[in-house]
Order: structure tokens, then sequence, then C-alpha cells
């Protein structure tokens, strides 16, 4: 059986095939469902559509650009999904993304622009996407967002990225609360540190996945994919009495104080 046969879903912030949220959209489409994908901008959009037209498991996907930081282009892509898919049944939030600048130094030296950017991309637009995505799950549904264990604890070279990761993890509770009544989940992946576009601008990245193996209990580093298949869980009716949940998928780093 397929978890997510005759499911639809859009998965947001797909930038290459390192992207978190691309080996979820491969996995979700494996599991049957069908998928509108979206890209930063138009400069993405042909490398994506690249990526959809040599999946294995996509057969075919809506693409569409959108910037995490526009109302507008939200309003346009909940609007063309809507019209070429009708309703939906679980969104992946993947989009975060933090100024180089305010990455590269202490947390007490970061700008308010570097603040306002990282709560706005990697944080707010759940809430946005989330307020729209409602509309076109009139069934229920789930909504899916991806974190790291910096939203919890100090992990130095975080930095700014820790602070919106942790009002992202806030976000999910608060929409579990108010979405809950119309059978609408919202939960996070709090995932081991992988290979990613994004995980490469945090500095000290590679100490990070040294320390990672070295401190885990099962004494390795985790695989995308291994992040895909929890993902697809939480997106289907087997998960359909988790909300508000903080999934760690980290091989077990979280649990140990030294």
């Amino acid at each position: 059986m397929s978890l997510l046969q005759g499911k639809r879903g859009m998965v947001l912030g797909v930038a290459n095939k390192r992207s978190l949220a691309w080996s979820i959209a491969e996995r979700a489409a494996e599991q049957g469902a069908g998928l509108a994908i979206t890209c930063q901008s138009e400069r993405f959009e042909r490398r994506v559509g690249k990526m959809i037209d040599e999946s294995e498991h996509i057969e075919e996907a809506l693409l569409l650009p959108c910037d995490a930081t526009s109302g507008e282009e939200m309003d346009a892509l909940f609007s063309e999904v809507g019209s070429c898919m009708g309703e939906l049944d679980f969104i992946v939030h993947g989009w975060a993304y933090a100024p180089r600048e305010d990455m590269s130094h202490d947390y007490v030296h970061t700008t308010w622009d570097g603040h306002r950017t990282a709560q706005q991309v990697s944080a707010h637009s759940l809430t946005e996407i989330a307020r729209r995505g409602r509309e076109l799950m009139t069934g229920g549904g789930s909504i899916l967002t991806l974190s790291y264990f910096g939203a919890e604890k100090v992990v130095p070279g975080y930095n700014v990225m820790g602070v919106a990761k942790a009002s992202l993890e806030a976000a999910v509770r608060y929409l579990a609360r108010d979405l809950g009544g119309e059978d609408i989940r919202v939960n996070a992946i709090s995932a081991a540190p992988v290979n990613t576009l994004s995980a490469r601008g945090v500095p000290g990245f590679l100490d990070m996945l040294t320390l990672h193996e070295e401190r885990a209990p099962l004494q390795r580093n985790v695989d995308p994919d291994e992040i895909a298949r929890a993902a697809v869980f939480m997106l289907s009716s087997w998960s359909s009495a988790i909300t508000g949940e903080i999934l760690h998928v980290d091989a077990g780093y979280n649990i140990m104080g030294m």
C-alpha cells in the first residue's frame, strides 16, 4: 500500500538535488502523491524542471516560482495551485535563509535586517503558507516544516538561524492549535545536519557533521532519504493523531547530555 496514494501536495523551497525538500518530494511521489513544487525564482526554474524530468519517481509536477518574502507571489501560487489541483492534502514548508554576513559572526552582532530576514523567510513564512493553505485543505490535511537542534540548544555558528528556527517551532505549536479544529495537523522534523545548500552557509558545518557522528547514539550521520521517509509518515494518515510535534530524525543526537 502506498502511503500517499491519491493525495495532492505542495513542496516549497526546492533549490537543487541536495535539498531536503527535494528528497521529500521524490519519496512523496513514490508513495503516490501528485505534486506542486516551488523554487525560489525563475532563475532556479530551469534547474528544478530538469530535476523533475530526470526523476525516477516524479512523473510530472506543477512547477512554480515563489519568493518567500512576497505576499503577492504567495497569493498567485495558491491561486494557481487551486486552479490546477483543486484541494490540497499536505504542504511541506522547506524555506530557510539568513544573510551570510549575519551567520558569519557571533549572534550578539546580529543586525536588525539580518534578524528580520531570517525570521521572515525561515519562520513567519510558515504562518503565511498555513493561512493560505487552509483554504485548499477543506477535508483536513498535514503541514510539515523542517527544523534543526539549534532551535533548542546553542550550536555555535548557527547563530541567527537558531533563533529563527526556535520561532518556527513555536509557530508549529500555535498553528497546530489554531487549525486542529479543521483537522489540519502541523508538525516539524528536526533533522540532523545534512549537506544542503543552506547548510553550507553555516560556519563550521563540516565540524558539525564530525561531532554529530561521534556523539549520536547510532554513531553515524543521517541520510537525507531517512528524513524523507519520516516526512512521508508525518504527511500520511498513519500519523493522524500527531500534531504540534517536533520529530527528531537525528540518530538520537538530541538525547545526549555530554
